[in-house]
């Protein structure tokens, strides 16, 4: 299991020792300190083995809904820019639209 799957708080047993998961990357020692724990290491759960994580739920929004938000958020940001930024600010617009009709 990686750190990662983990929640918060949860004991495991690393290299010989058993640490507490503090931190999405840190664990704190039983005999104390902190330590960064490496993506790839394999860890053993000792709190029993944890529920598994649900997928997120599927989600549909409205192309017209994002849309509407989006000009109202581009409007903000043209008013934020200088004349300098507005033509890349136009065509990451354009790239974001042509996006949605995909």
């Amino acid at each position: 299991m990686k750190l990662s799957q983990l929640a918060l708080g949860t004991r495991f047993a690393f290299e010989g020792k058993i640490y507490t998961k503090t931190g999405p990357m840190t664990a704190s020692a039983e005999s104390g300190g902190q330590r960064m724990i490496p993506r790839y290491a394999v860890l053993q759960p000792l709190d029993g083995v944890p529920p598994p994580v649900a997928p997120a739920a599927s989600r549909t929004v409205d192309a017209d809904t994002v849309r509407s938000a989006f000009d109202a958020f581009y409007g903000t940001c043209l008013r934020l820019t200088d004349d300098f930024g507005r033509a890349e600010l136009e065509t990451a617009r354009q790239r974001f639209l042509e996006s949605l009709e995909k």
